[in-house]
């Protein structure tokens, strides 16, 4: 470790936790954790991971930003409307913590580069808002073996889970991944947007900063990890519940005899 006195300064707090010290305030630095999306999900992860010191943030997201995204998507500010949110968000991020690494990436993941967009990064992060990206992203995840930590949001609920279908370095067993508990997407017509049904603002930046405290607890082997677990959460009475999840010996992706071994369920 070689911190600056201004890098002492600046992760101090986090350099006095026992769980965290000089050491692991370096893997933060060493990391690198890549963020899908740039919204109301990913604005609170994006922010609260670059204030931790995670060396290389990659973003990927192919829109500019609203007026509506305002509301919510606290990356961006009125004086943006209209730019890409990745040129946002990396603007966002200088200003928190000039030392971090931002990759913009002002584009979609689709099956044609998923797999190289994602190989380099520690740590994958699902902030989309849409079923088949999150299926894209997970099956890419089991593939090259990459730990994903998925939210989602709409109206008053959400719902958080980290999805590591493989053995982890602490030696916990593997658990399931997206696909063990959605075997696959409802029909487009079933389940509205937030665009259609309405989001709350503010528990997207709770449930975004719940995901960053997972990415940032999976970079550190630190604490109860939550594969194996599925955080429901209702705004309206303020109730969580974590509920018990198991790999599925029959999942089409990560089971025991996998019926989906490439991206071409994707083309």
């Amino acid at each position: 470790m070689n911190f600056s006195e201004e890098q002492i300064n600046r992760y101090a707090r986090h350099i006095l936790l026992k769980e965290v010290g000089g050491e692991g305030q370096q893997k933060l630095m060493d990391s690198k954790v890549l963020v899908i999306g740039a919204g109301g999900l990913s604005s609170p992860n994006i922010l609260y991971l670059a204030a931790a010191g995670v060396g290389t943030i990659g973003v990927v997201d192919d829109d500019v930003v609203d007026l509506s995204n305002l509301q919510r998507q606290v990356l961006h500010g009125t004086a943006d409307i209209n730019r890409p949110k990745v040129l946002s968000a990396a603007e966002s991020v200088a200003a928190i913590n000039p030392d971090v690494k931002i990759i913009q990436k002002n584009e979609r993941i689709t099956a044609d580069n998923a797999m190289n967009m994602i190989k380099d990064y520690d740590v994958v992060v699902d902030g989309c808002d849409n079923f088949s990206t999150r299926f894209l992203v997970n099956d890419v995840c089991v593939f090259q073996k990459k730990t994903l930590v998925s939210a989602a949001i709409m109206r008053f609920d959400a719902q958080l889970a980290t999805y590591r279908a493989f053995p982890s370095q602490r030696g916990e067993e593997a658990g399931p991944c997206y696909r063990c508990i959605f075997r696959e997407a409802p029909p487009d017509d079933q389940i509205p947007s937030c665009a259609e049904a309405g989001v709350m603002g503010a528990l997207c930046g709770m449930v975004g900063s719940l995901q960053a405290t997972e990415v940032i607890k999976e970079i550190l082997g630190i604490g109860e990890s939550m594969a194996g677990s599925l955080l429901v959460m209702d705004g309206l009475s303020t109730t969580f519940r974590k509920i018990a999840v198991k790999r599925d010996p029959g999942c089409p992706v990560c089971g025991d005899n996998p019926t989906i071994t490439d991206l071409s369920v994707h083309a």
